[in-house]
């Protein structure tokens, strides 16, 4: 009987960690619809910002329920030269643990992919309206210059007083505030790859998974300072995964 009741106890916990993973999804595509409503106006409302803000929050709330509950998973299962001989519900409770960790690793990457790309479009955004104010900048100097939490390095030595270049002019600033906002989220979901990836250390798969998309964030986020070149050499079974630090402000 207690060993039906701790069964009991893990499948629930399996479909709660499941309708959580499946809510962050939701709200990932929420923050996508959030992101095309901010880039497709020059200035977009403060309310649409702070939704934004509001999703990004509840996606880290959730994230870190999935990821305390799968670490306590971890804990319970006995280690990979012993499943051969672990009882059959031992290796239930890792195929569970293996599929939900996968599937977190899947959403989580979506997101990370979602906020980098969004990242990337408001950047396009400056560089734009740069170019309307007759400032042209090389990718590495308008990196240089997202550095600073400062917007007005954009435009302090650019004076005009037409119309299109104050249109302008607000609108860098604006992309500026949202590329600031977002490197702190950005910072955390390298954290969390990081954290995932000793998670599930002994998977192969899933750590080529966790290494292609960590890879692909520090490709595109590489440039961005100084701080994101020092990265942490994490040694597993089966690779050795360059992971950033993140973005310090």
């Amino acid at each position: 009987m207690e060993r039906d009741g701790f069964m009991q106890d893990f499948f629930r916990k399996v479909e709660e960690v499941r309708g959580v993973i499946a809510k962050i999804s939701s709200l990932v595509n929420e923050v996508k619809k959030k992101h095309s409503v901010i880039l497709s106006a020059p200035n977009p409302d403060e309310r649409t910002k702070e939704e934004l803000e509001q999703l990004t929050v509840e996606i880290k709330k959730h994230a870190n329920f999935v990821r305390t509950s799968l670490k306590s998973m971890q804990q319970n299962l006995p280690p990979d030269e012993q499943m051969n001989q672990a009882s059959v519900d031992a290796r239930i409770q890792k195929t569970q643990y293996t599929n939900l960790s996968r599937k977190f690793v899947e959403v989580m990457t979506q997101y990370n992919e979602a906020q980098m790309s969004f990242r990337e479009k408001s950047k396009s955004r400056i560089q734009r309206q740069l170019e309307i104010t007759g400032r042209i900048t090389t990718n590495e100097e308008l990196e240089e210059m997202l550095e600073t939490g400062n917007p007005s390095i954009f435009t302090s030595d650019i004076i005009s007083d037409s119309q299109i270049t104050r249109q302008a002019l607000n609108e860098i600033e604006s992309r500026h505030k949202d590329i600031l906002r977002l490197e702190s989220s950005i910072k955390e979901l390298h954290d969390m790859f990081v954290d995932m990836a000793m998670l599930v250390e002994t998977q192969g798969e899933m750590i080529d998974n966790i290494e292609k998309n960590v890879n692909n964030a520090v490709e595109y986020v590489g440039q961005a300072k100084v701080e994101t070149k020092k990265a942490v050499r994490y040694q597993t079974s089966h690779n050795i995964i360059l992971l950033p630090i993140g973005i310090c402000n």
